[in-house]
């Protein structure tokens, strides 16, 4: 045991000499695996910290929140079929429906968003009408003024409650309270602005409109209301299958649908949304990861192709080395170790390389990502350098250990 220690230092210690005798070819050596592992390192930090962002911002919602909307199966899209969540649907629900705690019904004026106006400054931003009972279900709250009263709905009054990116895009006064904006044509006054949220995706949370439902449905006519979104929270300790399964016997009621028809509705939870972006996020993870880990063989391959021209250049020495008694057991762990240091020692500096990679790249998204960079990647690159060293290591060390002595000395 003393000796095989004894052995491994001393082929620790000749290894290191060698890397440092010669630094740039070991710098060149490694620098297929340190591009690897940042590349590595790089991704997964990025797509963990995108990932962590987005659970944030839908705990936000709350996960008993849910949005009842419209749903066509591609079969019946192929046939120009498109199934619609109606106002007479949210009227029936609400009448029949106890176990919930809120329920709103929410309709967007324009699909593709609609032109807001101020004074000579104009934007684009998404309208939606809905009632008092959004601010409870969705947990939006006012930073400036107030939210939509229920007179504010039965008067169909021309109020507008706006997010502050609208604020900002219109150059309006800091406190904008009594203003009047114009939404394609008509007049609506600044009643209250929404606290901030920031982006997700790109996606600005704050650019929208929300007026009362019955507003929005007397200047939209019947459009608008053939297909909404009813958004609702069950009431606490009360199953959300319970009530969804209650909803959707109503509803199939209602639309008449057959036994083994689909349904024209669908149910989405933030739960839902979560686990869909994970999955979206684990799968890009695993993909881009497995891609720019090929760099990492080839990394591995460099590693072994200057370790088998090292060999070649140093083959006096390795002659001189066996003539002075060194085995060929302690020339192969010599040149094992070699590769070995040389491929972590690739992989450290692809860590600290890699993290400044994501914070470059996460400083240029849009929305604050924050850079994570889990433990299981730090050990599998470390572990994948490692194996690669070992491995693409070991057919120069045999062949260093194989050569023989006299014809080593010979060698020219």
């Amino acid at each position: 045991m003393g000796k095989t220690l004894h052995g491994v230092i001393e082929g620790g210690k000749a290894a290191f000499h060698s890397i440092y005798a010669h630094a740039m070819r070991s710098a060149l050596t490694t620098l297929g695996i340190i591009i690897g592992v940042s590349a590595v390192i790089a991704v997964v930090a990025v797509m963990e910290g995108l990932s962590a962002s987005i659970t944030a911002k839908l705990d936000d919602l709350g996960s008993d929140m849910v949005t009842l909307r419209a749903y066509t199966t591609p079969e019946q899209e192929m046939l120009g079929f498109e199934n619609k969540v109606s106002y007479d649907d949210f009227i029936l629900l609400k009448a029949k429906v106890k176990t919930v705690d809120d329920m709103t019904a929410v309709m967007r004026a324009f699909s593709m968003g609609a032109s807001v106006q101020y004074g000579r400054n104009s934007a684009q931003t998404q309208i939606m009408g809905t009632d008092s009972s959004y601010q409870n279900v969705v947990r939006i709250f006012p930073e400036m003024g107030r939210f939509l009263s229920v007179s504010d709905d039965l008067r169909r009054r021309r109020v507008a409650f706006i997010g502050s990116s609208v604020v900002k895009k219109l150059n309006m006064p800091v406190n904008p309270i009594g203003e009047f904006i114009n939404l394609s044509g008509d007049w609506f006054r600044v009643i209250g602005v929404a606290e901030t949220q920031g982006s997700l995706f790109g996606f600005d949370q704050d650019n929208y409109i929300i007026t009362p439902f019955s507003t929005i449905r007397s200047l939209s006519g019947s459009q608008v209301s053939e297909n909404i979104e009813i958004m609702f929270r069950p009431k606490l300790g009360v199953e959300l299958a319970t009530v969804t399964d209650h909803m959707s016997q109503l509803l199939r009621q209602r639309h008449k649908l057959a036994k083994g028809d689909p349904d024209h509705f669908e149910f989405n939870t933030a739960e839902k949304m979560k686990e869909s972006f994970s999955s979206m996020t684990t799968a890009i993870t695993v993909v881009a990861s497995g891609v720019v880990g090929i760099s990492l063989l080839v990394g591995g391959i460099g590693v072994m192709n200057i370790m088998l021209v090292s060999v070649t250049e140093r083959t006096k020495e390795i002659g001189i080395a066996k003539a002075l008694g060194a085995t060929p057991q302690f020339i192969m762990l010599q040149f094992l170790i070699e590769a070995l240091v040389l491929s972590l020692f690739g992989g450290l500096i692809g860590l600290v390389i890699g993290y400044g990679l994501a914070e470059i790249v996460s400083m240029m998204m849009p929305g604050s990502v924050d850079v994570i960079v889990p433990l299981w990647a730090v050990w599998l690159s470390l572990g994948f350098t490692t194996f690669i060293g070992v491995v693409f290591g070991l057919a120069p060390a045999i062949k260093a250990a194989n050569l023989n002595p006299v014809d080593a000395l010979r060698y020219e």
